[in-house]
């Protein structure tokens, strides 16, 4: 089986930063894509950034100049180093992971557990 679990929420104020990290493990061949989503209390889920095996990355406008999304592929994390961050960044964060296990033949979808990030205004 595989684990997503992700870490390094908190409660910042506005402007502040914070780095999101990820890490999947156990019987994993290869991870396609991994990315975060955040949920808003009332909201629905949405995609925060994501990034391919290759480096390529894709992020949300609202996102776009303040956070940026890393891999490391040797250790099977990745991160979200989000900067000037606002309210209305307020969220549950979640990390997502699209993973090749040994053995298998198709990659499967992975969740983690969330993290909650509050920034006070």
């Amino acid at each position: 089986q595989v684990q997503v679990v992700e870490s390094g929420g908190g409660v910042v104020q506005a402007g502040g930063s914070l780095r999101l990290s990820c890490a999947a493990s156990g019987r994993i061949f290869s991870i396609k894509v991994m990315g975060w989503y955040r949920q808003a209390p009332g909201k629905q889920r949405e995609l925060v950034a994501f990034i391919t095996n290759g480096g390529s990355t894709n992020y949300t406008d609202s996102v776009k100049g303040r956070f940026t999304i890393s891999r490391d592929n040797a250790k099977n994390t990745v991160y979200l180093q989000m900067n000037s961050l606002k309210p209305e960044d307020t969220a549950v964060y979640y990390c997502n992971a699209d993973v090749l296990q040994f053995g298998s033949f198709a990659f499967l979808n992975y969740w983690g557990q969330g993290t909650q990030v509050t920034v006070s205004s």
